[in-house]
Formats: C-alpha cells, sequence, structure tokens
C-alpha cells in the first residue's frame, strides 16, 4: 500500500495458479508484452526440487507455480529505484523482473528470456 501512495502504479498482477504465463498478461494494455528475465531472481529451492522430482519442464513450472514471484508490480522507469528501495524499507524483497515492450503481431503476450 505504501508503494501505491507513493508512485503510479501502472499495474498489478497476483502471481497464483496460472503463475507468470497467464497471470501478467491480465494486466498488460493490448499490444504490449511482458518481458521476463528468468535469470532475475533466484527461486526458493522447493521450486527445484518439485521440477527435478516432477520431470517439469521450465515453461510448465512457472505457468503452474510462481516460483518465488508472488506480485508483479509494473512502474514507470523513472521509478524503478524508488519503487525498489521504497519495497525494501516495508520490508520486501523487490527486483526489476523485466520491462513491458511493444508486442508485434503473432507474438506472444509474455517472452521468457
Amino acid at each position: 500500500l505504501a508503494l501505491i501512495k507513493a508512485m503510479p502504479i501502472k499495474a498489478l498482477a497476483h502471481i497464483t495458479g496460472g503463475g507468470l504465463p497467464e497471470n501478467l498478461p491480465r494486466v498488460l494494455p493490448d499490444g504490449t508484452k511482458a518481458v521476463v528475465d528468468t535469470n532475475s531472481w533466484q527461486q526458493p529451492e522447493i521450486f527445484g526440487w518439485l521440477q527435478k522430482n516432477g520431470g517439469i519442464e521450465d515453461f510448465e513450472m512457472l505457468r503452474t507455480f510462481n516460483c518465488g514471484v508472488g506480485m508483479v508490480a509494473c512502474v514507470g522507469a523513472e521509478n524503478v529505484d524508488a519503487a525498489i528501495a521504497l519495497l525494501a524499507e516495508q520490508g520486501e524483497q523487490a527486483w526489476v523482473l523485466g520491462s513491458i515492450e511493444d508486442k508485434m503481431a503473432g507474438e506472444d503476450a509474455i517472452e521468457l528470456i
């Protein structure tokens, strides 16, 4: 809530069932896509265990589980550093997950890199 009071939030996505591939595109404007850097965070160990022991592909892991990303807050590029600092002050671990870019015809609404 402190973040919402401090700056304009363009979108919020709660990463629940459907994971990043299904939840994040729901909050994006038409004609845009989320480019998610899957190396931008360290997944909790339990997800590695589940993937290994369940023989689950990377995309399916991100579609089925949040893999350690519980909420995505989309802010303007000019507010990224302030947002991360404010969330850290609130005791939250925040990082740059990726970016929002224009989507070309035929592209998916999420690109995992």
